[in-house]
């Protein structure tokens, strides 16, 4: 019998990698670009008070200024928050447009981000670069494949590069060291789902990351927009310490205290299915009824349960009081559910955003390390 287990050990003395790898975020679920802004959470959490040299940029393609993004309220907060570890350029207009509209503009535009990238590629000052809808301009031809992908072929060493957006060229798919296809779901049943409940799941990459970067869009919301707009993570199967986000969200909660509550469940170490020990039980229940008294009051307008779906998979916590719960949410409350599970608990229903996360390639499968400021 095959032995499954879920949780990330996070003792600090952990081996990890110091070769930085290329990431590809496609695909037409979402998630893709809240990814990206989780593993760039963590990086400049990594970076808070420590010597580690984590400065990230943000190069976001096809996203020019004059229209409004979800994201952008999230970094607005960490720039706010951490305006020494983190830089964003935009560039190009502010419709869509397909391959039958392109312009003289939108080639400048996608060529001025792109020079830009190769000076940051190429300075060797950031840890993480984030090339957001990199994949879609060079779908649309507005640079060319190959120059790009021998440009990253060659990055430093130790840098991390993610490219996200719908319609990655193979010559890209090729090259990268790992590739999650954020594939979208209907919702399940006769219904269309109850709105604001969403659901990341799946084999690959970019669940927990893609519920901290929507976290910071809630968290950005709560600053620029709306001040009663209060944020909680709750995390499962991850009680340990050496979670990098931790650093950045504490040091949000000390610039906006009233916007963000954090807290971790579980102990330091794996779950295996048909091993679970006692504690898993006490710490599952006590991550619950912290967010079943959340979901109630109505204080927070965003919920992360993260990693509760392996948590009732692996039979630590029943589905129906969780159900329960989903069904009498304030109607303006977001739920936000992470992790993967073999069987599907029954609350995945009531999703109106269901996005499976397709593990095509992932580094680790060559036992590759995970690497502190990026994987956990």
């Amino acid at each position: 019998m095959t032995r499954t287990g879920i949780g990330i050990r996070t003792a600090q003395d952990r081996s990890e990698r110091i070769v930085g790898q290329v990431h590809i975020y496609d695909g037409a679920g979402k998630g893709k670009s809240q990814a990206a802004l989780g593993v760039v959470l963590r990086s400049i959490g990594l970076g808070i008070g420590s010597s580690f040299q984590t400065r990230v940029l943000l190069l976001r393609f096809l996203k020019g200024p004059g229209r409004n993004y979800d994201e952008d309220a999230a970094i607005e907060a960490l720039q706010r928050a951490f305006p020494h570890l983190i830089d964003q350029v935009r560039t190009g207009r502010a419709e869509f447009f397909n391959a039958d509209e392109v312009t003289r503009f939108d080639r400048l535009e996608a060529q001025r981000g792109w020079d830009i990238a190769k000076g940051a590629i190429a300075s060797g000052l950031y840890s993480v670069i984030v090339l957001d809808e990199l994949n879609p301009v060079l779908d649309l031809g507005l640079l060319p494949v190959d120059e790009v992908v021998r440009s990253l072929k060659q990055k430093p060493e130790h840098l991390e590069i993610i490219t996200t957006g719908r319609g990655t060229p193979q010559a890209l798919m090729d090259i990268a060291d790992l590739h999650s296809e954020m594939r979208p779901h209907s919702p399940e049943g006769n219904h269309q789902g109850i709105e604001g409940i969403e659901i990341y799941t799946g084999a690959g990459k970019g669940k927990s990351t893609s519920a901290l970067g929507r976290a910071l869009q809630a968290i950005g919301r709560g600053i620029s927009q709306d001040q009663s707009h209060r944020v909680l993570i709750v995390q499962w199967l991850k009680g340990g310490s050496g979670y990098t986000e931790d650093a950045a969200v504490a040091a949000m909660q000390q610039s906006y205290p009233s916007l963000v509550d954090h807290q971790r469940c579980g102990r330091d170490a794996i779950v295996w299915r048909g091993q679970q020990q006692e504690l898993d039980y006490v710490e599952a229940e006590r991550g619950w009824e912290i967010a079943r008294a959340a979901i109630a009051s109505g204080l927070y307008k965003t919920i992360i349960l993260d990693e509760l779906n392996p948590t009732v998979d692996l039979e630590l916590l029943p589905e129906e009081p969780i159900l329960q719960a989903f069904l009498r949410k304030p109607r303006d409350t977001e739920i936000i559910i992470t992790g993967r599970c073999k069987n599907n608990p029954s609350y995945f229903a009531l999703a109106s955003t269901h996005s499976e996360m397709i593990c095509h390639k992932h580094y680790a499968e060559k036992g590759i390390e995970l690497k502190r400021g990026v994987d956990f």
